[in-house]
Protein backbone atom coordinates (compact mmCIF):
# COMPACT_ATOMS: atom_id res chain seq x y z
CA UNK A 1 0.00 0.00 0.00
CA UNK A 2 1.45 3.41 -0.80
CA UNK A 3 1.51 6.13 1.70
CA UNK A 4 1.06 9.82 1.43
CA UNK A 5 1.10 12.78 3.83
CA UNK A 6 -1.57 15.16 3.14
CA UNK A 7 -1.53 18.74 5.00
CA UNK A 8 -4.00 20.82 5.86
CA UNK A 9 -7.17 18.00 6.30
CA UNK A 10 -9.78 20.11 8.54
CA UNK A 11 -11.95 20.69 5.39
CA UNK A 12 -12.09 22.21 1.91
CA UNK A 13 -9.30 20.32 -0.35
CA UNK A 14 -7.28 18.60 2.27
CA UNK A 15 -10.25 16.95 3.68
CA UNK A 16 -11.61 16.09 0.34
CA UNK A 17 -8.35 14.52 -1.03
CA UNK A 18 -7.35 12.93 2.27
CA UNK A 19 -10.52 10.67 2.35
CA UNK A 20 -10.57 9.79 -1.67
CA UNK A 21 -7.26 8.88 -1.60
CA UNK A 22 -7.98 6.41 1.17
CA UNK A 23 -10.95 5.15 -1.12
CA UNK A 24 -8.20 4.61 -4.00
CA UNK A 25 -6.08 2.47 -1.53
CA UNK A 26 -3.76 4.59 -0.20
CA UNK A 27 -2.34 4.65 3.18
CA UNK A 28 -2.84 8.54 4.22
CA UNK A 29 -1.28 10.48 6.88
CA UNK A 30 -3.66 13.51 7.32
CA UNK A 31 -2.55 16.70 9.79
CA UNK A 32 -4.14 19.00 11.06
CA UNK A 33 -3.22 21.82 13.50
CA UNK A 34 -6.04 21.71 16.02
CA UNK A 35 -6.44 18.94 18.44
CA UNK A 36 -10.34 19.03 18.12
CA UNK A 37 -9.86 18.54 14.37
CA UNK A 38 -8.39 14.68 14.54
CA UNK A 39 -11.61 13.22 15.61
CA UNK A 40 -13.38 13.32 12.54
CA UNK A 41 -10.54 12.45 10.76
CA UNK A 42 -10.43 9.60 12.56
CA UNK A 43 -13.94 8.46 12.36
CA UNK A 44 -13.09 8.73 8.35
CA UNK A 45 -10.56 5.62 9.01
CA UNK A 46 -7.69 8.23 8.32
CA UNK A 47 -4.25 8.49 10.60
CA UNK A 48 -4.88 11.57 11.55
CA UNK A 49 -1.79 13.77 13.11
CA UNK A 50 -1.26 17.01 14.25
CA UNK A 51 1.69 19.59 12.63
CA UNK A 52 1.70 23.28 12.23
CA UNK A 53 3.92 24.79 9.56
CA UNK A 54 4.77 27.48 11.49
CA UNK A 55 6.05 24.84 14.37
CA UNK A 56 9.34 23.11 13.67
CA UNK A 57 8.68 21.15 16.29
CA UNK A 58 5.78 19.44 15.44
CA UNK A 59 7.07 19.10 11.70
CA UNK A 60 9.60 16.80 12.95
CA UNK A 61 7.47 14.92 15.43
CA UNK A 62 4.91 14.29 12.20
CA UNK A 63 7.96 13.25 10.12
CA UNK A 64 9.07 11.01 12.67
CA UNK A 65 6.04 9.63 13.63
CA UNK A 66 5.45 8.86 10.11
CA UNK A 67 8.86 6.99 9.36
CA UNK A 68 8.03 4.88 12.45
CA UNK A 69 4.75 3.63 11.10
CA UNK A 70 6.08 3.23 7.78
CA UNK A 71 9.72 1.70 8.59
CA UNK A 72 11.02 4.83 6.81
CA UNK A 73 9.18 4.73 3.77
CA UNK A 74 7.04 7.45 2.07
CA UNK A 75 5.74 7.75 -1.40
CA UNK A 76 4.19 10.87 -1.80
CA UNK A 77 3.58 14.20 0.29
CA UNK A 78 0.40 16.65 -0.53
CA UNK A 79 1.49 19.78 0.71
CA UNK A 80 -1.75 21.85 1.19
CA UNK A 81 -2.60 23.76 4.07
CA UNK A 82 -2.40 27.38 3.74
CA UNK A 83 -4.03 30.79 4.47
CA UNK A 84 -5.00 33.61 2.37
CA UNK A 85 -4.31 37.08 4.22
CA UNK A 86 -5.94 40.39 2.15
CA UNK A 87 -4.78 43.37 2.27
CA UNK A 88 -3.13 46.30 0.11
CA UNK A 89 0.73 46.14 0.02
CA UNK A 90 0.62 49.44 1.99
CA UNK A 91 -1.52 48.56 4.49
CA UNK A 92 -0.14 45.03 5.55
CA UNK A 93 1.97 45.05 8.53
CA UNK A 94 5.62 43.73 7.81
CA UNK A 95 4.64 40.65 10.72
CA UNK A 96 1.80 39.84 8.85
CA UNK A 97 3.69 39.27 5.76
CA UNK A 98 6.17 36.97 7.91
CA UNK A 99 3.54 35.02 9.25
CA UNK A 100 2.22 34.45 5.64
CA UNK A 101 5.44 33.40 4.67
CA UNK A 102 6.25 31.24 7.51
CA UNK A 103 2.77 29.01 7.04
CA UNK A 104 2.60 29.09 3.30
CA UNK A 105 6.38 28.65 2.53
CA UNK A 106 8.87 28.06 4.46
CA UNK A 107 7.09 25.60 7.08
CA UNK A 108 6.35 23.85 3.33
CA UNK A 109 9.99 23.72 2.61
CA UNK A 110 11.14 22.34 6.14
CA UNK A 111 8.40 19.13 5.95
CA UNK A 112 9.26 18.68 2.20
CA UNK A 113 12.80 18.63 3.15
CA UNK A 114 12.35 16.07 5.59
CA UNK A 115 10.79 13.83 3.33
CA UNK A 116 13.13 13.80 0.43
CA UNK A 117 15.73 11.67 1.87
CA UNK A 118 13.60 8.84 2.58
CA UNK A 119 12.19 9.25 -1.56
CA UNK A 120 15.73 9.56 -2.82
CA UNK A 121 16.79 6.14 -0.84
CA UNK A 122 14.16 4.51 -2.46
CA UNK A 123 14.26 5.70 -5.54
CA UNK A 124 10.92 7.16 -6.03
CA UNK A 125 8.42 9.34 -4.58
CA UNK A 126 5.77 12.30 -5.94
CA UNK A 127 5.75 16.00 -4.10
CA UNK A 128 2.89 17.65 -4.82
CA UNK A 129 2.45 21.50 -3.85
CA UNK A 130 -1.11 23.10 -3.74
CA UNK A 131 -0.62 26.61 -5.28
CA UNK A 132 -2.52 29.08 -6.57
CA UNK A 133 -3.19 30.70 -9.95
CA UNK A 134 -2.46 33.63 -7.79
CA UNK A 135 1.25 31.78 -8.02
CA UNK A 136 1.26 32.53 -11.67
CA UNK A 137 -0.67 36.09 -11.91
CA UNK A 138 -0.48 38.95 -9.32
CA UNK A 139 -3.97 40.09 -7.79
CA UNK A 140 -5.19 43.31 -5.73
CA UNK A 141 -5.65 43.15 -2.73
CA UNK A 142 -4.27 39.92 -2.29
CA UNK A 143 -0.50 40.72 -2.31
CA UNK A 144 0.83 38.57 0.64
CA UNK A 145 -0.75 35.53 -0.48
CA UNK A 146 0.25 36.27 -4.27
CA UNK A 147 3.66 36.88 -3.11
CA UNK A 148 4.10 33.51 -1.12
CA UNK A 149 2.50 31.48 -3.84
CA UNK A 150 5.14 33.13 -6.45
CA UNK A 151 7.74 32.05 -4.03
CA UNK A 152 6.54 28.79 -3.75
CA UNK A 153 6.54 28.28 -7.52
CA UNK A 154 10.37 29.14 -8.01
CA UNK A 155 11.35 27.27 -5.33
CA UNK A 156 9.18 24.12 -6.22
CA UNK A 157 9.78 24.44 -9.91
CA UNK A 158 13.79 24.71 -8.94
CA UNK A 159 13.49 21.49 -6.83
CA UNK A 160 12.17 19.60 -9.94
CA UNK A 161 14.91 20.11 -12.10
CA UNK A 162 17.24 19.36 -8.89
CA UNK A 163 15.47 16.02 -8.52
CA UNK A 164 15.55 15.04 -12.26
CA UNK A 165 16.87 11.13 -12.07
CA UNK A 166 16.32 10.65 -8.42
CA UNK A 167 12.75 9.21 -9.37
CA UNK A 168 11.51 12.01 -7.05
CA UNK A 169 9.05 14.19 -9.31
CA UNK A 170 7.72 17.85 -8.36
CA UNK A 171 4.25 19.30 -9.65
CA UNK A 172 2.19 22.24 -8.72
CA UNK A 173 -1.53 22.49 -8.41
CA UNK A 174 -2.87 25.79 -9.78
CA UNK A 175 -6.60 26.25 -8.63
CA UNK A 176 -8.86 29.16 -9.21
CA UNK A 177 -11.52 29.24 -6.63
CA UNK A 178 -12.40 26.57 -5.17
CA UNK A 179 -15.32 25.43 -2.09
CA UNK A 180 -13.46 25.05 1.06
CA UNK A 181 -13.26 27.56 4.12
CA UNK A 182 -10.87 29.71 2.57
CA UNK A 183 -12.39 33.16 2.09
CA UNK A 184 -13.89 32.50 5.96
CA UNK A 185 -10.49 32.36 7.35
CA UNK A 186 -8.89 35.55 4.94
CA UNK A 187 -11.59 37.45 6.75
CA UNK A 188 -10.49 36.47 9.96
CA UNK A 189 -6.66 37.59 9.11
CA UNK A 190 -7.79 41.12 7.10
CA UNK A 191 -9.86 41.96 10.21
CA UNK A 192 -6.83 41.43 12.55
CA UNK A 193 -3.87 42.57 10.31
CA UNK A 194 -5.52 45.51 8.14
CA UNK A 195 -6.62 48.72 9.72
CA UNK A 196 -9.43 48.69 7.50
CA UNK A 197 -11.33 52.12 8.24
CA UNK A 198 -8.26 54.23 8.54
CA UNK A 199 -6.65 52.99 5.05
CA UNK A 200 -7.09 54.81 1.85
CA UNK A 201 -8.70 51.73 0.67
CA UNK A 202 -11.56 51.88 3.63
CA UNK A 203 -14.29 52.26 0.79
CA UNK A 204 -12.62 49.25 -1.53
CA UNK A 205 -12.01 47.23 1.62
CA UNK A 206 -15.87 47.10 2.46
CA UNK A 207 -16.71 45.64 -0.77
CA UNK A 208 -13.66 42.88 0.00
CA UNK A 209 -15.56 41.69 3.01
CA UNK A 210 -18.40 41.48 1.39
CA UNK A 211 -17.12 39.26 -1.14
CA UNK A 212 -15.41 37.03 1.99
CA UNK A 213 -18.34 37.21 4.17
CA UNK A 214 -20.59 35.75 1.76
CA UNK A 215 -22.78 39.03 1.57
CA UNK A 216 -21.85 40.12 -1.54
CA UNK A 217 -21.38 38.22 -5.69
CA UNK A 218 -21.07 34.43 -5.91
CA UNK A 219 -18.85 33.40 -8.03
CA UNK A 220 -20.26 31.48 -10.34
CA UNK A 221 -16.81 29.91 -11.77
CA UNK A 222 -16.27 28.24 -7.86
CA UNK A 223 -15.61 24.63 -8.54
CA UNK A 224 -15.81 22.08 -5.50
CA UNK A 225 -12.47 19.85 -4.19
CA UNK A 226 -13.03 17.07 -6.79
CA UNK A 227 -11.59 19.24 -9.36
CA UNK A 228 -8.11 19.44 -7.58
CA UNK A 229 -8.39 15.66 -6.55
CA UNK A 230 -8.65 14.55 -10.06
CA UNK A 231 -5.57 16.51 -10.79
CA UNK A 232 -3.87 15.19 -8.04
CA UNK A 233 -4.09 11.68 -8.72
CA UNK A 234 -2.76 12.25 -12.27
CA UNK A 235 0.42 14.19 -10.44
CA UNK A 236 0.43 11.05 -8.10
CA UNK A 237 0.75 8.18 -10.51
CA UNK A 238 1.12 9.31 -13.91
CA UNK A 239 4.81 7.83 -15.46
CA UNK A 240 6.23 11.37 -15.80
CA UNK A 241 4.01 14.16 -13.40
CA UNK A 242 3.71 17.43 -14.92
CA UNK A 243 5.06 20.54 -13.53
CA UNK A 244 1.49 22.52 -13.34
CA UNK A 245 -1.79 21.62 -13.19
CA UNK A 246 -4.51 24.44 -13.62
CA UNK A 247 -7.37 23.77 -12.12
CA UNK A 248 -11.10 26.03 -12.70
CA UNK A 249 -11.94 27.98 -15.88
CA UNK A 250 -11.03 31.16 -13.87
CA UNK A 251 -7.40 29.55 -13.79
CA UNK A 252 -6.96 28.52 -17.25
CA UNK A 253 -7.76 31.54 -18.50
CA UNK A 254 -5.46 33.61 -16.62
CA UNK A 255 -2.23 31.73 -17.77
CA UNK A 256 -3.80 31.72 -21.31
CA UNK A 257 -4.19 35.72 -21.38
CA UNK A 258 -1.07 36.26 -19.52
CA UNK A 259 0.97 34.27 -21.96
CA UNK A 260 -0.11 35.88 -24.99
CA UNK A 261 -1.18 39.60 -24.08
CA UNK A 262 1.76 42.34 -23.89
CA UNK A 263 2.26 42.96 -20.23
CA UNK A 264 1.51 46.33 -20.19
CA UNK A 265 -2.22 45.48 -21.69
CA UNK A 266 -2.32 42.63 -19.28
CA UNK A 267 -1.66 44.46 -15.98
CA UNK A 268 -4.00 46.96 -16.78
CA UNK A 269 -6.71 44.38 -17.61
CA UNK A 270 -5.58 42.40 -13.80
CA UNK A 271 -6.01 46.12 -12.72
CA UNK A 272 -9.91 46.71 -13.64
CA UNK A 273 -10.73 43.02 -12.10
CA UNK A 274 -12.69 43.54 -8.90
Amino acid sequence: MKSIIVTGCSSGIGAYCAEALKGDGWRVFATVRKREDLAALEARGLEALLMDYTDPGSIEALVATVFERTGGRLDALFNNGAYGQPGAVEDLPTDALRAQFETNLFGWHDLTRRVIPAMRAQGSGRIVQCSSILGIIPYRWRGAYTASKFALEGLSLTLRMELEGSGVQVSLIEPGPIESRFTANALTHIRQAIDLENSVHAQEYRRQLARLDGTGPVNRHKLGPDAVYKVLTHALTARRARPHYLVTKPARQGAFIKRWLPADLFYRLMRSLD
